[in-house]
């Protein structure tokens, strides 16, 4: 895939001035909102304050100003961090990797409670958190005894703004236009709203703080997308007579979308300070995904060539590899599908929280309760012409995807009646609650300066549940309920206007509900329950002192956790009618840390820091289900193996024994230039394989997950930022991030050998930015070599992501004290997204999602 060159970068800078000089103070760990900030120098100033002072190595997010983060939502900041970068979802960050390690092994939490998940394993959506809600994150890539485990590679810890720590009354509210340039080509509405908007006060004489946060944004989920189905690599022929074998495509699939992506979110929180020793904490959050996927699409998959029948059909063959990529073929039908794709997430979580000072303890208590759910549907009305014609290929590789048909394609007269297809409906539903309660007090023991205890108790359910069925028809849609949509590059489309109402038209009121329904036997073996119940106590001491007479602080202790985990599901044998079936399974882990930070100076600008760890990520919960699907051989006396697939209730959790070594200099206010390298050995790796195993006493070959021998992961990380106040006007609001890693692994997935889910060998960014005279400015590129991802539900199913370089700009200008105007620009570029499927460099499903632009006002109260 051709890389894009980032000259536009820094040509871009320089097309405008910039913002002026805000300040900022420094912020403690781990409280990154001390104080108000304002503007990109104190939000770097202020990141790097938490960096640098915190025992652990870290990467931070920290606000610009009130209901500010650098970017639309926490997503797209932690995808620039070093070592971190992130899968796109209908051309948004979502999903986060780190350090070459995909989302299984990234913990996150908000306050420092875990997350449950709208995704059927364990991964968090981060797109769903706006700017307004949040004040900052910080990554942790080492580990300390007092975090939540789950995060082998990171833990995601996102912050709600502290209303006690801001002096007096502060609100800010945005508004925004968004275009999409893409939803202009495909014929829909390109500019929707986005508003936004945070209030804090104080009561009761300051000892009361409240803090209420809104968003709402209705994107256009627009995409342009060629998908190839694959190839018959077992059962074609030879088509051009040389003697071998061509392996034909199953077919193609063309798709426009031009849909809504609504999200909408609130956040209140609010803060008792009972007295001197005592303060009480409420917050709750609630986030709400809407989306609405009106979608286009043609499908050809006449093209096999099962044992040659179609041979005769075929001409002006272009054969590479032994794959045919190019040809021409007669006689082929062709679908048209009028598609609904419906998805609606939410998600809560809310705590109680208390910090007591009692003598010399300081005592922490939390009860807290996270819920996520998701609600999809896909809705196909579906339609085959009544003529076969013939179609015209060449799928090259390397995004080259070009095809046509005969067939009258945008003509609703030239297809049948149509069939309605709902697959799937389906739920997800996740609960976690938890209580966590701990305690430290300062201690003068020799090196050990703090002692701190504590305990957690978790208790999680996640199910999933789903519904499919068709309705047929003999009756035809008026062709007054077409339209026909022509876009370049693809075959004339024939779209419904309005598909709920034809669809219901014809099918009925209930066409869309699954009540009453029979589920079918796929959809019973779909369904699973997984509950997990999980346990852990720790002890941790802070460390001062002198060693090789060089200053010393730091970090050392212990977390045992306990985990009992149980899976639910549906069983068939032999095709026969499901019955329920579960499974289990408990274990303790032991995961002692140590975080050590010598001083190379008296200033303590340089540092060198040191981890050494255990770590673990659990199980993905929906590999965890207890369904499986069997054959057996019931012939009297046999002792054939019993084959099938399943889920693995008994799957444990992936650990790693890990080293971390860095250089920090922080040579100015807002500077540092530092390199690290990291080294895990991760065991128990999860992969879905063919597993030798016995079921009910009988020896079985299932194909599910397990827990397999894992391997090596090492990285290196550069990481060099720096304010050029010291330069002369103008020139001296000028600023400079930049960031590379590279990592490598002998871990491969027993799915075609792939490398590791989320390996990304080379990753990093560039963002250069100024601020002076009430202009802001600032561009980012950020880079990542292919990696493998898992981008839909079905377990086991990857592609290979490859290269891509996203480029963004945000302008601003202080129109007043008070009323800011902003710019933004995304994906400059035109980045697609690209999967190539099973190793073949010629099967590529290729999304196009286009440029966006947001215009749009701020004004602080």
């Amino acid at each position: 895939m051709k890389q894009k060159k980032i000259s536009l970068l820094v040509k871009s800078l320089f097309l405008i001035p910039a913002i002026p000089a805000a300040f900022a103070q420094q912020a403690e760990e781990p409280s990154i909102q001390k104080v108000t900030v304002s503007g990109i120098r104190a939000s770097v100033r202020s990141a790097l304050s938490v960096k640098e002072n915190s025992n652990s190595m870290v990467e931070v997010v920290a606000s610009e100003d009130i209901g500010k983060l650098p970017d639309t939502t926490i997503a797209e900041s932690l995808a620039r961090l070093p070592g971190l970068a992130a899968g796109l979802d209908r051309g948004n960050a979502s999903q986060i990797v780190a350090r070459g390690m995909g989302e299984r092994f990234i913990g996150a939490t908000l306050n420092g409670r875990e997350l449950a998940s709208s995704e059927p394993n364990r991964a968090v959506r981060f797109e769903q958190f706006p700017s307004e809600s949040l004040s900052g994150a910080i990554v942790y890539k080492t580990q300390n005894a007092d975090l939540v485990e789950g995060g082998v590679a990171s833990s995601i810890d996102l912050q709600t703004v502290s209303p006690l720590k801001y002096s007096g009354r502060q609100a800010s509210l945005k508004a925004d236009a968004l275009y999409y340039s893409e939803a202009r080509d495909l014929d829909t509405k390109s500019v929707r709203p986005r508003l936004g908007g945070i209030f804090i006060d104080q009561y009761a004489d300051k000892n009361v703080g409240v803090a209420l946060a809104f968003s709402y944004q209705k994107q256009p989920s627009v995409e342009k997308r060629k998908n190839h189905w694959g190839f018959n690599e077992d059962h074609s022929a030879d088509i051009n007579g040389d003697g071998k074998v061509d392996k034909t495509p199953w077919g193609f699939e063309t798709e426009l979308k031009r849909g809504t992506n609504e999200r909408g979110s609130v956040l209140g929180k609010v803060e008792w300070k009972a007295s001197p020793d005592a303060m009480i904490t409420a917050d709750v959050y609630y986030a709400k995904n809407k989306i609405r996927e009106p979608a286009m699409s043609h499908w050809t998959g006449d093209l096999g060539n099962w044992d040659g029948w179609q041979s005769a059909n075929y001409s002006n063959l272009d054969i590479r590899n032994g794959y045919v990529v190019g040809a021409t073929v007669n006689n082929v039908g062709l679908t048209t599908n009028s598609t609904l794709w419906t998805q609606d997430m939410d998600n809560l979580a809310a705590g109680l929280n208390g910090k007591f000072n009692v003598g010399d303890w300081k005592v922490d208590a939390d009860i807290a309760t996270s819920s996520a759910g998701r609600d999809s549907a896909w809705r196909d009305v579906r339609q085959f012409a009544l003529n076969n014609g013939t179609i015209k290929w060449s799928f090259t590789g390397d995004e080259t995807q070009d095809f046509s048909f005969s067939h009258d394609s945008g003509n609703p007269a030239a297809f049948g009646n149509p069939t309605l297809y709902v697959d799937t409906d389906g739920h997800v539903d996740d609960r976690l609650n938890s209580a966590q309660l701990s305690a430290w007090r300062p201690l003068d023991a020799g090196m050990v300066s703090r002692i701190k205890f504590g305990a957690r108790f978790a208790d999680r359910e996640k199910k999933y549940h789903q519904t499919t069925w068709n309705l047929a028809s003999n009756s035809a849609i008026p062709a007054s309920a077409y339209e026909t949509v022509n876009v370049s590059g693809f075959a004339p489309f024939i779209v419904l206007k309005d598909f709920m109402g034809s669809a219901t038209s014809l099918w009925g009121a209930d066409a869309f509900s699954p009540d009453g329904r029979t589920p079918t036997a796929n959809d019973l073996l779909a369904g699973w329950k997984v509950k997990e119940k999980n346990s852990s106590v720790y002890a941790q001491a802070d460390l001062e002192g002198e060693l090789f007479g060089k200053t010393f602080r730091g970090n050392a202790g212990v977390r045992v956790v306990h985990t009992k985990q149980s899976g639910t599901g549906m069983e068939s044998i032999n095709g026969a009618a499901p019955t329920p079936a579960e499974g289990g399974a408990s274990y303790t882990r032991v995961l002692p840390s140590m975080n050590l930070i010598f001083n190379l100076d008296q200033a303590q600008k340089q540092q060198i820091r040191f981890s050494v760890a255990r770590a673990m990520s659990r199980a993905p919960m929906d590999e965890m289900r207890a369904s499986r699907q069997l054959a057996i051989d019931t012939n009297p006396g046999s002792q054939q193996p019993i084959t099938g697939s399943a889920g693995n209730p008994g799957l444990l959790p992936m650990m790693s024994n890990q080293v971390d070594l860095s250089w920090q200099y922080y040579f100015d206010k807002g500077s540092l230039v530092s390199a690290g390298v990291f080294y895990k050995k991760v065991s128990d790796y999860i992969g879905i394989t063919t597993d030798h195993t016995t079921v009910n006493g009988r020896a079985a070959t299932l194909t599910r997950s397990v827990n397999g021998e894992g391997g090596n992961v090492r990285g290196l990380e550069l990481v060099a930022q720096h304010a050029f106040t010291g330069l002369p006007a103008p020139f001296d609001g000028l600023g400079v991030a930049a960031n590379f890693s590279y990592n490598d692994s002998d871990i491969k997935e027993y799915t075609n050998n792939y490398p590791m889910v989320g390996l990304m060998k080379r990753n990093g960014g560039l963002t250069l930015w100024y601020e002076k005279a009430g202009y802001e400015a600032r561009v980012s590129a950020n880079y990542h070599s292919a990696f493998v991802r898992m981008p839909r539900w079905t377990a086991g199913y990857m592609i290979e992501n490859p290269a891509e370089t996203y480029v963004s700009a945000n302008f601003s200008k202080w129109l007043t004290p008070q009323l800011q105007l902003r710019l933004g620009l995304d994906n400059i570029t035109n980045q697609k997204v690209v999967e190539t499927q099973s190793n073949n460099p010629y099967m590529q499903n290729v999304m196009e999602y286009g440029r966006r632009y947001n215009l749009g006002l701020s004004y602080k109260f």
